[in-house]
């Protein structure tokens, strides 16, 4: 028993190990990419910002007693000055607004990828009724305005980040489940996936061990992309009222600035602020997405025709281009001169 137990866990063991080389491997891929590199070293700074909040922020912006006058403007005690309305200090507003982004963006993208990539792997090879039902639901869920019903949803239970969270969820996952059942409808009929099948292989062994490995590169890169449309709804949502009061995020900073007054008395820097924390959060997350895909998937890269483009204008090319305008200059002149003569 105690050797089949020391089996285990040194089996586990090895897989973790895998896992972690896996991903160090494909985070120096990301690094030696220029773009993937500042996307990293900006996604880096955003997570230092939220596990070390509160020793990065001078106070603490959910303290009443850590408060200062109001409407002061930017100084060494305050490098973002105070709140007009309640007197926090803007900078640790927007240290401890990055949690809120990062967790609801991280969750929502990985939750959305999780259920699509379950919903869209059962319809594309299990097929009949699985695929009928599934694909009905994603088509009714397709037409329902979002925004009312995240309206009526957060006023009857609540404007938690958990219920936000659940909402995007439950309306993200139905584009990428298409896409996937898609890939799948054409991975299902490759010759490895009938071998296992030949082999006597089950259905959900097939379809986690051989298909949803063929889909993953396409997961991971909608799951960067997805948290940066994320970041950018949650911000929407807290702006319009729909965030959680009790909490500081970033399109709360930016409802406080307007109903505050903040261009009225020229704090253009609490409207800066905030501003520049989200246009920074979903840039570095876009930047990785975007990588990702060139990464995971380099034909789309090499049969792109502005890459051919690109490719081909080295100087060279350029030198030749140039010396071709030259000669159909002079040409030109020689043919106007003998007309002349």
């Amino acid at each position: 028993m105690k050797a089949k137990a020391m089996r285990f866990l040194k089996l586990l063991g090895n897989r973790l190990l895998g896992i972690l080389r896996a991903i160090a491997g494909f985070i120096m891929k990301l690094w030696r990419h220029p773009k993937g590199r500042v996307g990293l070293i900006v996604v880096t700074l955003l997570v230092v910002c939220a596990i070390f909040a509160p020793l990065i922020a001078p106070y603490d912006p959910y303290d009443v007693t850590q408060r200062a006058a109001k409407g002061l403007s930017p100084s060494w005690s305050h490098l973002l000055g105070t709140t007009i309305t309640t007197g926090q200090d803007i900078f640790s507003m927007l240290i401890y607004g990055t949690r809120v982004s990062l967790i609801v963006g991280l969750v929502t993208g990985i939750s959305i990828a999780f259920l699509g990539a379950i919903m869209g792997v059962i319809a594309g090879y299990v097929g009949g009724a699985a695929d009928t039902a599934i694909m009905r639901t994603v088509d009714v869920m397709l037409v329902i305005p979002t925004l009312p019903l995240t309206i009526v949803l957060t006023n009857l239970f609540g404007k938690s980040y958990l219920m936000i969270i659940f909402i995007f969820v439950l309306f993200g996952w139905t584009g990428l489940a298409r896409v996937i059942r898609s890939l799948v409808l054409v991975l299902k009929n490759a010759n490895y996936v009938r071998a296992a099948e030949l082999a006597g292989a089950s259905r959900g062994h097939i379809m986690f061990r051989h298909i949803l490995p063929g889909v993953s590169h396409l997961l991971i890169m909608n799951t960067a992309l997805t948290c940066a449309g994320v970041m950018i709804a949650e911000a929407g949502l807290s702006f319009l009222g729909l965030g959680d009061p009790t909490a500081i995020s970033w399109g709360k900073m930016l409802a406080e600035a307007q109903g505050g007054g903040a261009l009225l008395f020229g704090h253009w820097w609490w409207i800066i602020a905030p501003g520049i924390g989200i246009f920074l959060a979903v840039f570095s997350f876009m930047r990785i997405g975007l990588v990702m895909e060139e990464i995971l998937n380099p034909r789309m890269k090499q049969s792109s025709s502005i890459y051919k483009i690109f490719k081909n204008l080295n100087n060279t090319y350029m030198e030749e281009v140039f010396a071709s305008m030259d000669e159909n200059a002079k040409l030109g002149l020689t043919l106007k001169a003998g007309e002349e003569s």
